[in-house]
């Protein structure tokens, strides 16, 4: 029987020559730091960052060393590699990866197509997981209760009056 090895990611960047994924973890046995350099084969500028991401995480070399990698991390990794790519600054591609990765409440999410809207909801779902209080967090509290002040007379929405109508 062989036994599994198990690793926690510390640190994972990027090596832009030669075009790398750089990974600092620990092996669960050992008490001992390691770099792990994962070469990036086959990317331009024109190339799907998600796409490349999924890749790397489900590559059979690499899966268990980037268990502890967010998917989220390695897209931006590759985001940072492409905008070198193609020219631009580090500034430059941090700047249009947050932009990308930032959603704006006033946009129009019905008028998005499939893969947009994917992504908006990923962005969305971890946002939430970020912010979410879980039981063994030390700020938790199980039931809350807020009262809201009432200066003003509250105003009344046509949707919600009683219709003649019985449903």
């Amino acid at each position: 029987a062989r036994t599994v090895m198990t690793y926690t990611a510390k640190k994972c960047g990027i090596c832009f020559q030669p075009p790398s994924i750089v990974l600092i973890y620990k092996e669960d046995s050992k008490d001992k730091t390691r770099q792990r350099i994962m070469p990036v084969r086959n990317f331009s500028k024109f190339s799907d960052c998600s796409m490349a991401a999924e890749q790397l995480k489900n590559n059979p070399r690499h899966k268990a060393y980037l268990e502890g990698v967010s998917l989220r991390q390695l897209r931006k990794l590759y985001s940072l590699l492409k905008g070198h790519l193609g020219g631009e600054s580090l500034a430059e591609s941090l700047e249009k990866f947050q932009q990308e990765e930032t959603i704006d409440p006033e946009e129009d999410m019905n008028k998005l197509d499939d893969k947009e809207l994917a992504k908006r909801k990923s962005i969305m779902d971890e946002l939430f997981e970020k912010n979410r209080k879980k039981k063994d967090d030390p700020d938790f509290i199980y039931d809350i209760e807020v009262d809201f002040p009432q200066d003003e007379q509250l105003e009344s929405c046509g949707w919600d009056m009683e219709s003649g109508e019985e449903i």
